[in-house]
Parts: structure tokens; C-alpha cells; sequence
């Protein structure tokens, strides 16, 4: 994984590589390697997560044949400058 660091900022960089790490699934990984897994524990791991990946399958493909609705859009804040109050 590489990050490429622009005009000495480092906090830009590291925020990019979390973001990278995050969408790979690298922090996940650790937390599950923290400490043993006992193989049944594994497996039923491993079951409960193939089943959370075919039910999201199953909802995206019922949104797209029209079935269900679509959850509805989030909307994005537009933030206002606040007004500086400064005594004379």
C-alpha cells in the first residue's frame, strides 16, 4: 500500500492511508487476529458473513427489479459561515 505525501502534509497523508486501510479491510483483520479463534468459532464466523454478504446481494437485486424501494438519499449540509461577534 503506498501513499504519496504532497507539500510536507503528513495529517493529508495519514488520512488517505486510514481511508485505504479501511476500504481493504486491514483494521478488521487485526482486531480478528488480536487473539485466537477456535475453529467452530471460525466457521460459524465465516457462515454468519456469507450469509450477511447473499442477504445484502438479495436486497440490491430486489431494488434494481423494483421489488422494494430504495432507502431514500442522504442529504448533504450545506454549512453557513458563522457570523464573528467582536466587540468595539
Amino acid at each position: 500500500m503506498q501513499v504519496i505525501v504532497r507539500d510536507n502534509n503528513i495529517e493529508q497523508a495519514l488520512r488517505v492511508l486510514k481511508k485505504k486501510m479501511q476500504r481493504e479491510g486491514v483494521f478488521r483483520e487485526m482486531r480478528r487476529r488480536r487473539c485466537y479463534e477456535k475453529p467452530s468459532e471460525e466457521a460459524a464466523r465465516k457462515k454468519s458473513d456469507a450469509v450477511r454478504r447473499m442477504r445484502k446481494l438479495a436486497r440490491k437485486q430486489a431494488i434494481r427489479d423494483g421489488l422494494i424501494a430504495a432507502p431514500p438519499a442522504k442529504k448533504k449540509e450545506i454549512k453557513q459561515p458563522v457570523p464573528s461577534t467582536t466587540k468595539s
